[in-house]
């Protein structure tokens, strides 16, 4: 699995995390600027201390409007970067594929990928803070509408309510997020430092006054969102989240047409960052390969070329790269018939990796050759995103015959008969690697490949974002 690096560019702090498959690897954050170019110097300094030599691409979530696409910042707030080519700069000066987006839509994809959500296909996500940010996710893909919609604090509320810095009035973000629960503090009279905990804690009327009047515009804004999106669920987070999750619990949801729950984020502040390397990695064009395992003999030969010939796709083979080597140099023993099988399957890796992003591969190769993390760090290395496995065999017995068979037409260097009674033997214990979906044949029986191809169509598909 690939890393990337995600930053989440806030009016406080920068952060920064280099993240596999969810997990964070290393971190590092600096403070905020309202100067672009100062935050652009800070993110390359913090990209410099977290990444490494495997770093594959680069996500960012920063706030305020953004069109996705074409990865034009539209507006901001503290941090304002629009007008400025953050993404190109950033990319010029690291190298790596750059993708950035509103940083609520960075957060909603981290608790879609590794979070509260995870696993769902229609999720709307607000994040609580210093305003109200707000993405959704349809089938899958982060609702754009032309470019950047996702802007669920701005949903009006109250048609005679307060001035939003939109130019709207009533907007649940002016009721509903972090510095409106202040606001709300300050017209009770209560202290700055009180918090919503503190307020559910209580049971005077004042206590109940600022919970209702910070949680029930927001209860109205999530229902209109389950009337409007029919979602898996609603997700709140936010620096704020946890507060408003729990005030939203002293206000029920109205009617019982339309209903999902409401869940509160895990993922807290890494949300944004997780959900950033995440982005990152979903939009890199596609490597794709297909490993064709199975013992020696086992029939994948057959199923490689089948596929090929099906698909276009090329085949890298550990016999093709070395049997002209052992066609060519001074007979050797199996002990450099091995050494050579090494440096033939570090080779097929290295093919992949020069190969375009866009790319699509069939390994045909006995994958229990070599300890499962040579086989990992080879996929890493080559830039692998997409990856699916074919398990070949057959009855060890028929193997060990199908070996002895063509020994007569296998050029000097592999093991002759003598090794027969131990590939049976492997043939009986070996496995898959695991590693992906796999899809079983059994070479002794006719292949179906059209089946094995809408296989992996479904399998790749599935897996994009």
């Amino acid at each position: 699995m690939a890393s990337a690096i995600g930053i989440d560019i806030g009016g406080t702090r920068l952060r920064a995390a280099r993240i596999t498959d969810g997990v964070i690897e290393d971190r590092a954050a600096a403070p905020s600027s309202p100067d672009p170019k100062v935050v652009l110097n800070r993110v390359l300094d913090l990209v410099a201390q977290v990444g490494t030599p495997g770093v594959a691409a680069l996500g960012i979530g920063v706030p305020g409007q953004v069109h996705a696409h074409t990865r034009r910042v539209l507006s901001g707030g503290y941090v304002n970067l629009s007008g400025f080519d953050f993404a190109t700069e950033v990319e010029a000066a690291t190298s790596l594929p750059v993708t950035i987006e509103n940083d609520a839509t960075m957060a909603l994809l981290g608790e879609t990928a590794h979070g509260a959500a995870k696993g769902l296909q229609n999720v709307v996500m607000l994040t609580i803070g210093t305003g109200i940010g707000g993405a959704i996710l349809d089938g899958g893909r982060v609702l754009r509408g032309s470019g950047a919609a996702g802007q669920l604090g701005h949903i009006c509320v109250d048609p005679n309510g307060r001035p939003c810095v939109c130019g709207r009035i009533g907007c649940v973000e002016t009721v509903s997020s972090g510095t409106a629960f202040a606001t709300h503090l300050a017209e009770a009279g209560l202290p700055a430092s009180t918090r919503a905990e503190d307020l559910l804690a209580r049971s005077d009327a004042v206590a109940r006054a600022v919970i209702a009047a910070w949680a029930t515009p927001l209860r109205a804004a999530i229902d209109s969102l389950i009337a409007t999106c029919n979602p898996d669920c609603v997700v709140i987070g936010g620096g704020a989240g946890a507060g408003a999750f729990a005030a939203l619990a002293t206000v029920p949801p109205r009617g019982v047409w339309y209903s999902a729950p409401v869940l509160a984020a895990t993922l807290g502040d890494d949300a944004g960052v997780i959900g950033a390397a995440s982005a990152a990695i979903a939009a890199r064009p596609a490597k794709r390969v297909v490993m064709i395992n199975g013992v020696p003999a086992s029939g994948k030969s057959s199923v490689a070329r089948a596929l090929s010939d099906a698909t276009g796709w090329p085949i890298l083979t550990l016999d093709t790269i070395k049997n002209p080597f052992l066609a060519t140099l001074p007979p050797g023993d199996r002990l450099f018939n091995r050494t050579l099988g090494r440096a033939t399957y570090a080779a097929i890796f290295d093919l992949v990796a020069d190969a375009p992003a866009a790319s699509s591969f069939i390994l045909d190769a006995w994958f229990g050759f070599q300890p499962i993390d040579v086989l990992k760090a080879g996929l890493v290395r080559a830039g692998v995103t997409d990856l699916a496995e074919v398990w070949c065999h057959a009855p060890p017995q028929t193997v060990g015959d199908r070996y002895a068979a063509r020994l007569a037409s296998r050029p000097a260097g592999h093991p002759g008969a003598e090794y027969v009674p131990e590939l049976i033997a492997l043939a009986e214990r070996a496995t898959p690697t695991g590693l992906a979906p796999c899809h079983d044949i059994d070479t002794t029986r006719s292949v179906d490949i059209p089946a094995l191809t809408d296989w992996l169509q479904a399998v790749w598909r599935n897996s994009s974002p």
